[in-house]
């Protein structure tokens, strides 16, 4: 923990976490579910910071908390998908030093709806913008970020840790002359720049494609099926270290 302390207190950039399930590690004889790892990912460095196991997807919340009290968070960026929007995660973060940009789905109530009504309200003044288009294997992808700083109301209605801005990412793929489009809305405690915005919330990807991708593609671990003891959790954490740069 003390090596991940001073790390961390050098980091000037984006922390993402994430969870990952080692789907192989399970025993149906016993009925033991399959280990559950929660990662802490520096997305620039491509560096694991820390982890914390557990034998539940659903136990993941309280592990982010463990695992953020184990690093210094000043200065740096904490990025997490919805299952930690969470008013206690989201004050921790703050407490520690750090700043969060956390994806808002619906499991906060009527949170999500309020601020998707409020940001596609067209007779709002328009917010600063930035557009990102990228192409590859195929697809083409064009990412638009947006901020919008006027949360008085939200702060009213929903009284949430730190918030100073909502921002909306909007992202669009064409595949094989197929188009989807997907929104996305995070909780920010400080305000972003449109660019800087866009940066991050494509950073908080960086933990599926330059950790967990590799894990299960290079290393196979979803198809090792180490489950006796502490076996999983201990052959995970070498894999892992085989990933340091």
């Amino acid at each position: 923990m003390r090596f991940m302390e001073r790390f961390a207190q050098g980091l000037d950039g984006v922390i993402a976490i994430d969870g990952k399930t080692l789907r192989g590690s399970f025993d149906r004889a016993s009925g033991q579910s399959p280990l559950h790892m929660v990662h802490a990912w520096a997305t620039d460095q491509r560096l694991l910071l820390g982890q914390i196991a557990t034998d539940a997807k659903s136990n993941e919340i309280t592990s982010v908390q463990k695992l953020l009290a184990m690093l210094s968070l000043k200065g740096c960026i904490v990025t997490a998908d919805a299952m930690s929007c969470q008013r206690a995660i989201c004050a921790q973060i703050v407490e520690q030093g750090g700043d969060y940009a956390i994806t808002l789905k619906g499991n906060q109530g009527s949170l999500h709806d309020d601020a998707r009504l409020f940001l596609e309200d067209p007779d709002r003044p328009a917010e600063a913008t930035h557009t990102t288009v990228d192409a590859d294997h195929g697809r083409i992808e064009t990412r638009t970020g947006s901020v919008c700083t006027d949360i008085g109301w939200a702060q009213d209605q929903h009284a949430w840790p730190g918030l100073a801005a909502i921002e909306k990412m909007v992202r669009t793929r064409e595949i094989r002359g197929k188009t989807t489009m997907e929104t996305s809305y995070y909780f920010l405690n400080t305000p972003l720049s449109a660019p800087r915005f866009t940066e991050v919330a494509r950073a908080q990807w960086g933990i599926e494609n330059g950790l967990h991708w590799v894990l299960d593609v290079t290393m196979n671990e979803d198809r090792k099926r180490n489950w006796k003891d502490h076996g999983p959790e201990n052959i995970g954490l070498l894999r892992r270290l085989a990933l340091r740069p």
